[in-house]
């Protein structure tokens, strides 16, 4: 079978002869037909990415069709086309015993914690297949990365009418933004990329943009009446972002780390105390954010052709894996292709 590895920092190694997957009880086997490069992917590359060792098959964005499986609940099929929720809970510890299964304490990420999909066909638990026989491939792949923003503005408890800034132009930030304009929230986006701005704009449709550059505290006060946002998302997964963010919330409103970093955060107390800031850790999604993505997407709310801005087939996304890497490329999702 055919794949890539990660072998070590800054070096894959393309490989035609990975072990197939064994179809055990409780599980399917799904052709990988989509994989989505994100963040994680990227980090791990460079050997920034915590919770990492190599060599590792990168992958988590995932969709495919089940090649075989046996009788289950779910009503699956071989045939059916599936997107995969890449995080592997054990089901037992505190966090699933409470329905938090996206950071269960014994959390294994697909492509991060154990080998991912960067391959041709992967065994996957049935638990963690959601049909979308009525979604493109490309629809499907999205589910992952969109699902991670659902989740966080689920966490944050944006209400309609409240003011959100999210920190970071990326491809979770957009998610992160498309939701919170779902909720009826006022929508700013931060980001140091003026061509990422204008995107946001486009794409996400936000209604104020602040380039973080440029007296980005001042810019934010104009932009928003005078007033700090009531919720602020940071999704950059950079250290001095995630620390200016406290500077950018309002007294008593909540600050919510979607981004994740390999470094400490450290902020002045009293300010925090002051303004009686609620900060919160968003990690992963649940299958309740994927339903939901999948929902929006199927009503047509989410443009995922714009959203894929670069593809690679598995042969060739080797020798393009370094020019998406570089900021003048524009990447805002790639798309690897099986």
């Amino acid at each position: 079978m055919r794949g890539i590895i990660c072998a070590e920092i800054e070096r894959f190694a393309f490989v035609d002869d990975l072990p197939e997957p064994v179809l055990e009880p409780g599980s399917a086997i799904v052709a990988l037909k989509r994989i989505g490069i994100c963040g994680t992917d990227l980090h791990a590359y460079k050997g920034r990415q915590p919770f990492f060792a190599y060599p590792r098959i990168l992958g988590h964005e995932l969709a495919g069709v089940i090649e075989a499986i046996g009788p289950n609940e779910k009503g699956l099929r071989i045939g059916d086309r599936v997107s995969v929720i890449p995080y592997m809970h054990c089901g037992i510890c505190i966090a699933c015993r409470g329905g938090k299964t996206n950071c269960c304490t014994d959390m294994k990420v697909l492509g991060v914690h154990i080998d991912g999909g960067m391959r041709e066909r992967i065994s996957v638990p049935v638990s963690h297949l959601i049909a979308a026989n009525d979604l493109t491939l490309d629809q499907t792949a999205t589910l992952e990365p969109f699902a991670i923003g659902a989740h966080a503005v689920r966490r944050s408890g944006l209400a309609a009418g409240e003011s959100a800034l999210v920190i970071g132009g990326g491809p979770i930030g957009l998610g992160v933004m498309a939701f919170a304009k779902a909720r009826g929230a006022r929508v700013i986006a931060m980001d140091v990329n003026e061509d990422r701005l204008a995107y946001c704009r486009d794409w996400a449709g936000v209604d104020q943009t602040v380039g973080a550059l440029a007296d980005p505290l001042g810019s934010l006060l104009a932009a928003n009446g005078g007033e700090l946002p009531s919720v602020v998302f940071d999704a950059t997964g950079n250290a001095q972002s995630m620390t200016a963010a406290f500077g950018y919330t309002a007294h008593g409103g909540r600050l919510i780390y979607v981004g994740l970093v390999s470094a400490d955060i450290q902020f002045h107390d009293p300010e925090f105390h002051k303004r009686e800031l609620t900060l919160m850790g968003s990690r992963n999604a649940t299958r309740e954010d994927f339903e939901k993505v999948l929902e929006v997407i199927r009503a047509g709310n989410i443009d995922v052709n714009r959203y894929i801005t670069h593809r690679a087939s598995l042969d060739d996304m080797i020798g393009q894996f370094e020019d998406w890497l570089k900021p003048e490329s524009k990447v805002i999702k790639a798309m690897v292709e099986l």
